[in-house]
């Protein structure tokens, strides 16, 4: 785990993240989903484009009918949990990731549809 040292260093405290508001870019993933700004930092950041790749998978498994989904990734030692929700408690999906080397211990995130695309943000960005 790292320290609040280390993650100030690598631009990933909480005053660093919170800087998002909004976005001025969209950065795409892949055909059917897109990036803000603040997800885009965050994943070259920490490194952590893998959890990108995840949220897209489940997001459409999940699918449309709820325009707006929670996920929370939660470290646990080595490993991690990923929950999909929709913000109110009913979760969706989980996935148990067996190794990571995510520097943060938790974090949330935001997947929106807009009609055509999910888009990942920071829940600065909402």
């Amino acid at each position: 785990m790292h320290t609040d040292h280390d993650l100030q260093t690598l631009g990933l405290d909480h005053a660093s993240l919170a800087q998002f508001t909004g976005t001025m870019h969209y950065h795409r993933l892949s055909r059917r989903h897109l990036l803000t700004d603040g997800a885009c930092y965050l994943s070259e950041r920490a490194q952590c484009w893998w959890i990108m790749d995840a949220i897209a998978s489940h997001v459409d498994e999940i699918g449309t009918g709820d325009w707006f989904i929670l996920v929370k990734v939660l470290v646990q030692g080595r490993a991690a949990v990923m929950v999909y929700e929709d913000g109110n408690g009913h979760e969706h999906a989980r996935q148990m990731i067996p190794y990571t080397d995510f520097p943060l211990p938790e974090i949330a995130l935001y997947v929106c549809w807009d009609g055509d695309h999910w888009v990942i943000m920071l829940p600065s960005e909402y």
